[in-house]
């Protein structure tokens, strides 16, 4: 049996963080600009977005689910989900969930910020009706029923400035040193070819509020290479739905990562 659909050379979700969590956020602008880019190319993503913009940006969600892409859990306020506690970070998903609810949006998946699950782990996912969480990590996997659909540090475009990060800026480039967007860009498009030659599973993360650092043409670039692999490009929930079918495919076949940006 294959595992990726209609024989698919691997799997890739296209995902975006951090839609804002403030009023002066400048990620809402740059949003309409990205769903004609994704249309553009008939490629559908996952918008990891913090709870907060279910009060001050409905109609920014809305018009992300209107044009097919998925909206996915991240925090309230961005907090920092290992430094809950279960019961906190219980209250936070549920406030989150019904606010997103209140818009008509349903929520399957949660990418913890920090890349941890903390003390709640997916069994707090599973009480709270969710299917899947994206922690940083390799493989695809299934974990007491929860699709594990984990991210890789290098595969941020946050990691190329963020402190404490430096190992893997060297795993990139040789040095610990900012990476530049056009380098950066370059080391992603790779690292699609590779997913495609391995046949795994990739997500990449781009952030809303560094898409004028990343720059229209290597944005471009990156969609590009999105619309012409061999790899399934498909949202985190329908990946995630993909695993929970195939569960045999699927078990333990995650490894999580510690590394966190904080």
């Amino acid at each position: 049996m294959a595992q990726w659909p209609g024989g698919a050379r691997g799997a890739l979700c296209l995902s975006f963080d951090n839609l804002g969590v403030d009023e002066a956020s400048s990620a809402t602008g740059a949003l309409p600009a990205l769903l004609e880019r994704l249309a553009e190319r008939d490629l559908t993503a996952t918008f990891f977005a913090e709870g907060v913009n279910a009060e001050l940006a409905p109609e920014a969600l809305r018009e992300i689910a209107a044009a097919g892409h998925e909206i996915a859990y991240h925090a309230w306020l961005h907090e920092q989900w290992t430094e809950l506690s279960a019961a906190e970070q219980a209250a936070n998903l549920a406030r989150g969930v019904s606010a997103f609810k209140g818009l008509g949006l349903e929520v399957s998946g949660l990418r913890p910020p920090g890349g941890q699950l903390g003390e709640g782990g997916t069994e707090l996912l599973r009480e709270k009706g969710l299917t899947y969480a994206s922690p940083a990590g390799k493989g695809a996997g299934i974990e007491d029923g929860i699709a594990l659909l984990p991210f890789q540090w290098q595969h941020v475009d946050a990691t190329a400035m963020l402190p404490g990060l430096d190992p893997v800026r060297e795993q990139i480039t040789g040095s610990p040193g900012q990476i530049d967007p056009a380098t950066f860009t370059t080391y992603l498009n790779r690292e699609i070819t590779e997913n495609e030659r391995q046949e795994s599973f990739m997500a990449i993360v781009l952030h809303l509020p560094l898409l004028a650092w990343l720059g229209e043409s290597n944005l471009a670039t990156i969609l590009n290479q999105l619309a012409t692999t061999k790899s399934w490009v498909a949202p985190c929930d329908k990946v995630a739905d993909h695993a929970q079918a195939n569960p045999t495919l699927f078990a333990s076949a995650t490894t999580l990562d510690s590394t966190s940006w904080a």
